[in-house]
Formats: C-alpha cells, structure tokens, sequence
C-alpha cells in the first residue's frame, strides 16, 4: 500500500518516456523518407550535419529524462522509488521543450531550410533565464524580495488558530 505512489509515479514516467520515443522515432522518419528518399536530389551535406544534429538533440534530452525516471529497487526486486516525476516542471520541462522544438525544425526543414533558425529559440531563452538570475542578484540594488506581508501573516495564524480550535474542544478553555 506505501508503495502505490511510486508505482504509479513509475507507471506513468514510463507512459510519457515511450510516447515521447514513439514521437521521436516517427519524426525522423518522415525526415529520412521525405528528404533521403522523395527529395534526394536535393539532400546535400548540410541535411547529413542537421540529421546529426537533431539526432543529438533527441539523444541527450531523451537520456536524461530516461535517467531521472529510473526506479530504485531493493535488494531483494522490491520498488523503492518511482524515479522523479516527470510530469513536474522545472528541468523536465526545459528538455522536453528541446525535443518538441527539434521535432519541429526537423520536420519543417522538409519545407525550407529557413526553418532551421528556429534552434536560436533555445539560447536565447537561455540567454533569458540567465539574465534574470543575474539581474536578481547583482543589479537589485541590494533590497532583497520580500513576500507579501499578508500571506506571512496568514501562515503564521495557521497554527495559533489550529491550536486555539483544539484548546477549545479538549480543554474547553480559552
């Protein structure tokens, strides 16, 4: 019964891992069919280096979203750990971003080549994120954030309300 959270944790990374696979397997071969086969005069190296190219940028996103995914067993076969959940955000989200967009540029380059300066999204996003990081911690002006005061107030209640219901019905007091 403890361990149903990480077989279902399991159950479902493993769901997204082979749709993702299934996606990724499917785009290229479109593009091999499409450009190797149907337009083979006009497959230079430039479509040899973009092959390999989209091909790197399926393999390592792909890898270590299969590599953050992996259960833990016991020693004995018993599942310990689910592996991360993939359904988070955070990195995960970021990697399956770089799948989706090499998808997209490895499929619309069967149209143009101009397509493939769509890959600039990822470093400037990058570029974007980092910025921000920078910007919060060195051009601040030295205020650090302070969150609102009302949800401090609110939180620390919590447990002074919690306390005096309790108080009230055991104690019959104050």
């Amino acid at each position: 019964m403890a361990k149903q959270g990480a077989k279902k944790t399991k159950e479902e990374n493993k769901k997204r891992l082979d749709l993702l696979l299934r996606i990724i397997l499917i785009s290229n071969a479109i593009y091999i069919v499409a450009r190797m086969a149907i337009m083979h005069s006009s497959f230079t190296w430039k479509h040899w280096i973009g092959l390999m190219l989209t091909s790197a940028a399926y393999f390592f996103p792909y890898q270590q979203l299969a590599s953050m995914a992996k259960p833990v067993y016991s020693d004995n076969g018993e599942l310990l750990d689910g592996g991360f959940d993939l359904s988070t955000g955070g990195v995960c989200e970021y990697m399956y971003d770089v799948i989706y967009i090499t998808i997209f540029v490895q499929l619309m380059s069967i149209i143009s080549e101009k397509f493939w300066w769509t890959y600039l999204v990822i470093p400037a996003f990058a570029g974007y994120k980092i910025f921000g990081l920078l910007r919060g911690t060195f051009f601040s002006g030295g205020s650090e954030v302070i969150p609102p005061v009302c949800r401090v107030k609110l939180k620390m209640r919590r447990p002074e309300r919690k306390g005096r219901k309790w108080r009230r019905r055991h104690l019959g007091g104050r």
